[in-house]
Parts: C-alpha cells; sequence; structure tokens
C-alpha cells in the first residue's frame, strides 16, 4: 500500500519544518572585524581587573601548550570523543584575537559563538562563563587584548564522527546551556554569593568535578560529585566531610592558595596549576570560594565510615620492600619532611584514601614536576622506574599501611590502563 498524497504532503511539511529549525539554530551571524585596539585604549585599573578574572578563570591553564607562550594556544585537551585543541587568545590577527571586538568576546563568552560565527566546542566551558557579569567580561577581554600577540595557529581538533561536525553542538546547547548571569539569592550573605559566582561560573568548578552523560554533558542531578580530567579523579567536591579529617574553612583556603592542606594532601595534575593562579587573586576571593564549597556538603553517607583493614596481602608485603628504596625518606614515619613545613602524611591522603587507586597511581607515575624557585610540591616520577607489578605492589602497600579502607581490587589492571592513557596523550 502506497502513501497518499495528504500523508506525503505532511511529512513533507514536517521535514522541511524540522530543517528549517535546524538551520535557524545551527546559523550564527559572523560579527565584523574591528582593528587592533591600541594597548593604551584600555585603562590600568581595567587591566588589573581583567588580570584578577582570567587568573580566577584558569584561562592561562588550558590556553597554553607545554613549552609554548602564554595565552598562544594548542595545548591538547583530552575529551572521551577525541583530542580538542586550545585557541590562540592572545591579540593577533591573523591567529588569535586580536579583531575581535568586545561584543564578538562577549558573545563567545556566553553563548559559545566564535567572531566568524562558528559554533565553539564546550571543552571552553561557556555553559558556565555565561554566568560571568559584564564587567567581568569587559575586564578580561582588556587583560587579553593587552598581553603580547603570538602568530601561532592550533593544530586541528582529532573528534570522531559525527562530534566533528559543529553544527550539532546547537542541539546540546539547547540541552546544556542557560545564557546569562544568575541572580543573587537574597536569603545568603555577600561572601557566599561571590563565592557560588565564582565555583559556578567564572570558576567552572563543576566542569573537572563533575561527571559526563554519554554526550559530554554534565550529569544531571549530580554536580559536584566527581569527574575524571586528564586520566586523574577530580575528587567529589560535596563529600569534603567525610574525608578522614573533615576539610575546614582555613585547611580549604590554603590548600587553594598554596597546593597543600597539611590535614589532607598535595595538589597535582590539573588542580596543581589551578592553585597557582588562585595564589595570585586577592584572599577574599578564595575565601568565599571555600564558603560556597563547604556549604554544598552531603551528609557523610552510613557506609562511609573507615573500615578495618586485613592484613597486608602477598602484593603489599612486595610493596613493603619498594617503598623502603623509593619513598620513606620522604613519606615514612621517621622523615624529616614529616615534621618540616607541614607536609601531610599519607594516612590523610585523597588518593589514597579514594575509592579507587586511580590517583594514587598517577602519583606514583608522573610524580609532580619541579618548578624551580617556585615554594610548590615536588615528586619524582616513577613511571621509568618500576613496572606494572612493581607500581600496583607498591599502591596496594601504601593502601594496606596508610589507609583504614579495604584494599583496592584488580590494581595491576588499572595501572596497565592508567599507563595506557597516559601514552595516548
Amino acid at each position: 500500500m502506497t502513501p497518499g498524497p495528504r500523508l506525503l504532503w505532511g511529512t513533507g511539511v514536517a521535514v522541511v519544518a524540522v530543517l528549517a529549525v535546524a538551520v535557524a539554530l545551527m546559523w550564527k551571524p559572523a560579527i565584523a572585524p574591528i582593528g587592533a585596539p591600541p594597548v593604551t585604549s584600555f585603562d590600568a585599573q581595567t587591566k588589573l581587573a581583567g588580570a584578577r578574572v582570567v587568573a580566577l578563570g584558569d584561562c592561562i591553564v588550558c590556553h597554553t601548550a607545554k613549552g609554548g607562550q602564554p595565552f598562544a594556544g594548542g595545548l591538547p585537551l583530552a575529551t572521551p570523543f577525541g583530542t580538542i585543541y586550545a585557541t590562540n587568545i592572545t591579540p593577533d590577527v591573523e591567529t588569535g584575537i586580536g579583531n575581535w571586538s568586545l561584543e564578538a568576546f562577549t558573545r563567545a563568552v556566553r553563548h559559545g559563538v566564535a567572531r566568524d560565527g562558528h559554533l565553539l566546542y564546550p571543552a571552553f566551558p561557556y555553559i558556565h562563563f555565561t554566568r560571568m557579569s559584564d564587567g567581568d567580561i569587559s575586564a578580561a577581554y582588556a587583560y587579553l587584548m593587552t598581553r603580547e600577540p603570538v602568530k601561532a595557529t592550533a593544530p586541528a581538533n582529532e573528534l570522531i564522527f559525527p562530534l566533528n561536525f559543529r553544527p550539532l553542538l546547537a542541539f546540546w546547547n539547547m540541552l546544556f546551556l542557560r545564557p546569562g548571569p544568575e541572580a543573587a539569592d537574597a536569603s545568603k550573605d555577600v561572601q557566599w554569593n561571590r563565592g557560588k559566582l565564582l565555583v559556578d561560573g567564572l570558576g567552572h568548578c563543576a566542569s573537572c568535578h563533575s561527571p559526563l552523560n554519554p554526550i559530554g554533558g554534565e550529569k544531571s542531578g549530580h554536580a559536584f560529585d566527581g569527574g575524571i580530567v586528564d586520566g586523574r579523579e577530580a575528587p567529589a567536591l560535596n563529600a569534603l566531610s567525610a574525608a578522614p579529617k573533615p576539610w575546614t574553612q582555613a585547611q580549604l583556603v590554603t590548600y587553594l592558595r598554596t597546593g597543600r592542606a597539611s590535614e589532607h594532601g598535595a595538589a597535582a595534575g590539573p588542580m596543581l596549576p589551578v592553585t597557582r593562579d588562585l595564589a595570585t587573586v586577592p584572599e577574599q576571593d578564595v575565601q568565599a570560594i571555600a564558603t560556597y564549597i563547604l556549604s554544598i556538603q552531603k551528609p557523610r553517607p552510613t557506609d562511609a565510615s573507615p573500615v578495618a583493614s586485613t592484613s597486608p596481602s602477598a602484593q603489599a608485603q612486595s610493596g613493603a620492600v619498594l617503598f623502603a628504596a623509593s619513598c620513606a625518606q620522604c613519606h615514612g614515619p621517621q622523615a624529616p619532611m614529616q615534621s618540616i613545613g607541614e607536609r601531610p602524611t599519607l594516612a590523610l591522603s585523597t588518593a589514597v584514601n579514594a575509592s579507587t587507586p586511580r590517583n594514587a597511581i598517577q602519583m606514583i607515575l608522573g610524580g609532580i614536576d619541579w618548578h624551580g624557585e617556585d615554594a610548590l610540591n615536588y615528586m619524582p616520577a616513577f613511571a621509568q622506574v618500576y613496572n606494572n607489578r612493581q607500581i600496583a605492589d607498591l599502591a596496594s602497600y601504601i593502601r594496606a599501611t596508610y589507609s583504614q579502607r579495604g584494599p583496592w581490587d584488580d590494581v595491576e589492571e588499572s595501572v596497565a590502563k592508567v599507563r595506557k592513557e597516559n601514552d595516548a596523550r
């Protein structure tokens, strides 16, 4: 039986309507280029405010390739869907944002649309930046437009089909983008509202510390429940009260500004450069961040209480030898580091007490780079020193010795998986 003319006509109209809506969503007009604004067109106070905004947004972290010029882009950002390369946001006219007007810059920040009209990938966290105030956006623009122009073109993105088809982002934006600033909560004080604005907006903390759904959006109802970034677990920010020693305001502020907290641990991986940026902003900003984060803590689950450790396994006993050879000098109970500089004991480490061994493995494999004269943490890497079995033995020993929680499962398999992920980046 063939469909009648009316059915065919109705189906055709529906298809045309859907296509029209799709085109309307996908198409964004270009904003005319401008001549690069002279540095003298921005006053010193606005540029100073912009430096604060850019530091709070961690812009230099994502937009600077290893060994590259600041803000010149090229950093590979690994996602579950392939690799996205950060763009050049210096005021170079040809390869950066030198010919972008404030209007074009604001549209990119608020709506994820580039000056020429193409849609930006949400690795650029515009779904959070959209909450920034007009003043903060203008200040960030002034600061970036007065940086040293660098001619640098980012490599082409390497995304799987069909996610490499940018127009599909229009539908993603329909699901996850809610443009514009949010009103302050009149029932809360100024510090809490400032903290919420920084955490949910400019700081885009949920981008890393929340699980993602199958299409790369933050999973609804699970904000701050923890995520995976650059092969490391970003801990749940709403479970800080469940740590072996619950986080306090003072400890959280110290950690965010120095990268180390005496009762918790040291920053590593993607979080380390964040703490370097936060060290440059006024302490009142970090106090506000800590106030808001501590206000979103979930009740401690009944099954989160420490579990009595079982006797060390043969694997952990083997790790004891490795620990004595490579770790005890800094982390052993008699090590000077334990009494100098308020270095945290491994018994309080977030990585050691985590539900999976991922972060402990990453710390052993990659350590923490040396930063010269900067007063930051350092730990040598052991990826080239020990094989997977030995790394697993060492992690199991540390877990059995320093945590009251049960042993991790399948540690050697986790080491192999993490090494493979690291090699692919």
